[in-house]
């Protein structure tokens, strides 16, 4: 079986006013950036990624994060109570099997009958 190591996601950082801005990180696997200029396209070092993040449709990108911050947070706020939901609900299902497999268990031990043995030749 082989190892593989996954690329981050690039994410880009906050200024102190609160805007999106470029801030190549330090890059050991590889980094992908989700501005859809190349999809699936990993970089695997700095200057690969700091040249990317020059490009017109990185840089429309991150002027388009700047302009919906506020769509942004809505959306993780969203996204947050959704995946409490699904936990909460995965929590629940996996009770309910834990239940239904003790259940089980517990019929299967009642409707178990011993084998019970006869020497036919001793029946007269």
């Amino acid at each position: 079986m082989e190892v593989t190591v996954t690329p981050d996601m690039y994410a880009p950082s906050l200024d102190a006013n609160g805007n999106y801005i470029d801030n190549v990180p330090c890059i050991k696997n590889g980094i992908f950036c989700p501005c859809g200029s190349r999809k699936e396209k990993a970089y695997d070092t700095h200057a690969k990624f700091s040249t990317h993040t020059k490009t017109k449709v990185h840089q429309k990108w991150l002027t388009m994060l700047n302009q919906n911050k506020a769509n942004y947070f809505v959306e993780c706020n969203k996204a947050r109570e959704l995946i409490e939901n699904q936990q909460k609900i995965i929590k629940q299902l996996e009770n309910d099997l834990q239940k239904k497999m003790l259940t089980i268990v517990s019929l299967v031990e009642k409707t178990a009958t011993p084998v019970c043995t006869v020497d036919f030749l001793d029946i007269n």
